[in-house]
């Protein structure tokens, strides 16, 4: 029996809602990678800097399957501000895999990063 892929809980230090001319909201996506045989349960919590947090935003995510989640696609207590920056907390029940990626403005250039994780096992 292989390891898991990936860790239970993931954070992204930067995020922003933009508003553009087509009215898609979404230059920032999250990759979310469930390596398992078994459904993940995930929350995502959202951080600002001069307002309390949003969230928990959840959703599932079926075994040995990926998603791509734009923050304008996040159902939960609250819309997301379009124009401002945040940062993010994702929890899940199984191991997963979480990746950042930035589309410049008018799909011109991109950015994508793996998440930030805390030490597996723990």
């Amino acid at each position: 029996m292989s390891k898991p892929a990936g860790c239970k809980r993931w954070s992204v230090a930067e995020g922003h809602l933009a508003k553009r001319a087509d009215g898609d909201g979404a230059n920032d996506v999250l990759w979310l990678l469930n390596a398992s045989t078994h459904e993940a349960h995930v929350e995502i919590m959202v951080y600002f800097e001069h307002r309390v947090p949003a969230g928990p935003y959840r959703l599932t995510l079926l075994p040995e399957r990926s998603r791509r989640i734009r923050w304008h696609e996040l159902e939960g207590p609250e819309p997301l501000p379009i124009g401002t920056d945040f940062a993010t907390v994702i929890e899940s029940d199984v191991p997963i895999v979480v990746q950042y990626t930035r589309v410049g403005t008018g799909g011109g250039g991109a950015m994508t990063t793996i998440a930030h994780w805390e030490r597996c096992g723990m």
